[in-house]
């Protein structure tokens, strides 16, 4: 068995056990391979173990993989410029770090030339980090609101949120809980083009907190792959 194999078994079995600990079903929670610097081979032998979703930070890297790659559904997880927005519009299933109107809108325009109604997910970046990017908390609903008033060919499935990095990973669940509490509030919220079903929170370090603490979309790459060799790229 390869080691990309071995180590999908594993974050599996821990998924599984952090669900179970906090009375959820593991399958209720997906398991998003993040796969910036690997290779279409890597990536395509974490789908052959049983990866369906993997989540690129770069455009670029989307572009130069996905002709090489077994079918699967790609997720947008880095910063996404506007400029950018129509290479990738008809290969992504999701984008997930919407953080402002002015992208929703080029993402809705690009998405109508396409005929399609793009899924998207709002980062907020909850600890206020000014090295992230996202939204506050505070700025979150009213975001939100002008997106569903003017961008027809966007759907809001959910928030996304990427926590600051410590050493002890229940650090983060502050974070978490304070945009999980977000994600309550808007789910309530009944509307055609706002249909929240994903909470994509915890990376490697923290995703067993971030399930604590109601994630049901995780983005792993490095306990996955191994660490980067970023001179790859």
């Amino acid at each position: 068995m390869s080691d990309i194999k071995k180590n999908i078994e594993k974050i599996q079995n821990i998924k599984a056990d952090a669900a179970m600990a906090c009375g959820r079903n593991p399958e209720d929670i997906l398991l998003c391979a993040v796969t910036k610097t690997r290779t279409a081979e890597e990536i395509n032998e974490a789908v052959d173990a049983g990866i369906t979703d993997i989540g690129e930070n770069k455009v670029q890297e989307i572009m130069d993989k996905f002709d090489s790659v077994k079918p699967v559904r790609w997720h947008l997880i880095g910063h996404l410029q506007t400029n950018k927005v129509k290479y990738i519009i008809d290969k992504v299933s999701m984008i997930h770090s919407v953080d402002s109107v002015h992208l929703a809108r080029e993402i809705d325009k690009r998405a109508a030339q396409h005929s399609l109604v793009m899924d998207i997910l709002i980062q907020v970046n909850s600890a206020e980090e000014e090295s992230k990017f996202g939204l506050t908390t505070d700025e979150t609903e009213g975001v939100i609101r002008e997106i569903l008033d003017t961008c027809p060919n966007v759907r809001i499935r959910g928030l996304m949120c990427i926590a600051p990095y410590a050493d002890n990973p229940e650090d983060a669940g502050v974070y978490f809980r304070e945009v999980k509490n977000l994600y309550n509030k808007f789910s309530k919220i009944s509307h055609d083009r706002l249909d929240f079903k994903y909470l994509s929170m915890g990376m490697s370090h923290d995703f067993e907190v971030a399930i604590r603490e109601g994630s049901n979309l995780i983005r792993v790459g490095t306990a996955i792959f191994g660490e980067r060799d970023y001179s790859r790229k």
